[in-house]
């Protein structure tokens, strides 16, 4: 967060906080929000502090980490299941991809590596997992911001969380969506 007295307008707008809210949080008057936001006073070096340390506070809680949007729950099949198996828990659980692990993680087959062997004309009863599978999806920490995890789902349909080298729990950009934009 920038530290002018123009960017307290913006932050506090991006935080979705209104000037009653800010001052309140701030313990300051929703006229001196107001009068600082106009440009028509000066307020004090302790206002201003209280000011900005509650922004800087909101900024910090809004910041999402790998663990307030995963999915707990990591449905996993073995790399030794054939194609069908995986297509019916892939169905009963309604998800479009899922991790291969045995002991560690080995890759993800996805309804799109699917598919492209049977556009190839293969059967699907002949396919073994290792035909549909895809590379090692990330793994990640718990910890880590959320920024970064969105980037990461540019490039990679899903991402594992660890903690402590377990696996803890799966993002996909749905994951994202209904936890953020709720």
């Amino acid at each position: 967060m920038e530290n002018s007295l123009e960017s307290i307008k913006s932050t506090r707008i991006k935080l979705g906080l209104t000037q009653a809210e800010l001052a309140q949080l701030a313990g300051v008057s929703q006229s001196l929000i107001a009068k600082i936001e106009s440009k028509r006073v000066d307020p004090t070096f302790s206002n201003t502090q209280k000011i900005f340390e509650t922004l800087r506070r909101m900024e910090q809680k809004n910041n999402l980490k790998a663990k307030d949007v995963m999915n707990p729950k990591i449905i996993s099949v073995n790399a030794k299941d054939n194609i069908k198996e995986v297509i019916a828990k892939m169905r009963e659980h309604e998800i479009s991809q899922i991790p291969i692990i045995d002991k560690d993680v080995k890759g993800v087959v996805s309804e799109s590596g699917i598919l492209e062997q049977i556009q190839q004309g293969k059967d699907i009863k002949d396919l073994e997992i290792q035909e549909v599978m895809n590379e090692t999806p990330p793994v990640i920490s718990e910890e880590t911001d959320i920024n970064l995890v969105t980037n990461m789902l540019k490039y990679h349909s899903i991402i594992l969380v660890s903690k402590y080298g377990k696996l803890t729990g799966v993002i996909t950009k749905a994951d994202i969506l209904r936890k953020t934009y709720k």
